[in-house]
């Protein structure tokens, strides 16, 4: 089972990060965290690797919605979206929120899942459509 929804784009790393950011922003979701991997694993274990940031992404309607539904949800909220560079091209990652449903079996889940979903595919869409 495939659990991301992922594009491939050929622009540079900063300019897909500035325009991740302003695409989550346009479909409700705010930045709540920010992990660049490659500087952890720098600092932490001397090890170079590509760019790889997580952001930490979080839409509070949706969000709320499933912590009323099951507080341990938490756990499974589609809040990270991964930025990092692959060869030539920049890799746009975020969880499918459908995880949530198929890992619980809450079906009272299936419609903020289902938004979520709306929502982050709008955001890569128009990653795609702004690299023409």
């Amino acid at each position: 089972m495939r659990y991301d929804r992922t594009v491939r784009l050929r622009t540079d790393f900063a300019t897909t990060l500035a325009a991740v950011r302003e695409a989550l922003a346009e479909q409700g979701f705010g930045i709540l965290t920010e992990i660049d991997v490659a500087a952890t694993l720098k600092a932490k274990l001397g090890q170079d690797m590509e760019d790889y940031l997580i952001l930490g992404a979080c839409n509070p309607p949706l969000a709320h919605r499933a912590l009323e539904i099951d507080r341990t949800i938490g756990l499974l909220l589609p809040c990270n979206v991964v930025v990092r560079t692959d060869g030539d091209e920049t890799v746009v990652q975020a969880i499918d929120p459908d995880t949530m449903t198929s890992l619980t079996a809450l079906e009272a889940l299936h419609p903020v899942a289902e938004e979520a979903g709306r929502r982050l595919d709008a955001a890569l869409k128009t990653l795609t459509r702004s690299e023409s």
